[in-house]
């Protein structure tokens, strides 16, 4: 089955990523045999998956879930998924600030 999934680094950083076999591709990644930026930071540990039920929705969420803050990802690791619209829209306040400065 696909699945979203979310790494946690040696140095503190996360990484996302899809797959349709989890073990084999948690397995890669543990070798030092998976993208290039866990190789850099070994040991991982798997801190969140998900299943879905086609490889393209599973991609979908993880290029959605590449463009949040550390404090969102963090809250969807944690399970906190009543936090995630606020910490969205905390982002989206911060965003538009900053493309229309005195508005």
């Amino acid at each position: 089955m696909p699945h979203v999934y979310i790494l946690e680094c040696a140095d503190g950083s996360t990484y996302v990523g899809s797959t349709t076999d989890l073990e084999r591709r948690l397995e890669q990644h543990r070798r030092g045999e998976g993208a290039a930026y866990t190789r850099r930071r070994l040991p991982v540990r798997l801190v969140f998956s998900q299943e879905c039920s086609r490889i393209d929705e599973a991609f979908a969420m993880e290029k959605r879930v590449q463009g949040w803050s550390r404090a969102k990802r963090r809250a969807l690791i944690e399970g906190r998924l009543g936090d995630l619209p606020a910490l969205s829209a905390r982002r989206r306040r911060r965003e538009g600030g900053l493309l229309h400065p005195g508005g």
